[in-house]
């Protein structure tokens, strides 16, 4: 494989010590498995610097897509700062207990469909347990009832108005359908 075709990852983790070792050693194996140089990197700083350079890696014209798990406080940070620098942003409301949810999130990592999803969306993954966490997400957007399924999938454009109002719950049966018909449905919303 040459070293065009890798996707390059930065990961970024919270400010505890014992989260930095942990992806710093996960990024050491990673190196020392043979990953070119550059493809896996890791970023740690203090606690007081972390606002800054998450502004600067989501401004960044390089940074295509984030994943980010976390508290809500931070994601409404990342959120905004998306919004900010004119990126449209897909929030995948759903959970690890979520069939549909690791299904929808694992064919937008397909290599085929990978380029897509980074070109036109900011992926935020949003645990909302079995629907009893985060809800104060969906709110913002005015979705304040009970969400209907998993995965709720929430798109907006860079000034947080929602393009795909009516089929927030259109991917709930992701293991119903093909790779390509969930491709189109993203598709259609990509602006």
């Amino acid at each position: 494989m040459t070293q065009s075709s890798y996707r390059y990852s930065l990961q970024k983790p919270g400010a505890s010590d014992e989260l930095s070792r942990l992806h710093a050693a996960i990024g050491q194996v990673l190196n020392d498995a043979g990953f070119p140089k550059g493809v896996v990197n890791v970023l740690s700083n203090a606690p007081a610097d972390a606002p800054k350079i998450i502004e600067a890696l989501v401004a960044h014209p390089a940074v295509k897509r984030i994943n980010f798990t976390g508290s809500t406080r931070v994601g409404k940070i990342i959120a905004k700062l998306a919004a900010e620098h004119l990126k449209p942003v897909l929030l995948e409301l759903g959970g690890n207990w979520c069939e549909d949810c690791i299904i929808l999130t694992n064919v937008m990592k397909l290599p085929t469909v990978a380029p897509f999803i980074d070109a036109h969306f900011e992926v935020v993954l949003v645990d909302v347990g079995r629907f009893n966490r985060n809800l104060q997400i969906p709110a913002r957007f005015g979705f304040t009832h009970h969400l209907e399924g998993a995965p709720f999938v929430i798109v907006t454009d860079a000034n947080g108005k929602v393009l795909n109002t009516g089929e927030t719950t259109s991917l709930i049966t992701s293991r119903a359908k093909t790779p390509q018909a969930m491709v189109d449905q993203l598709a259609s919303w990509a602006s």
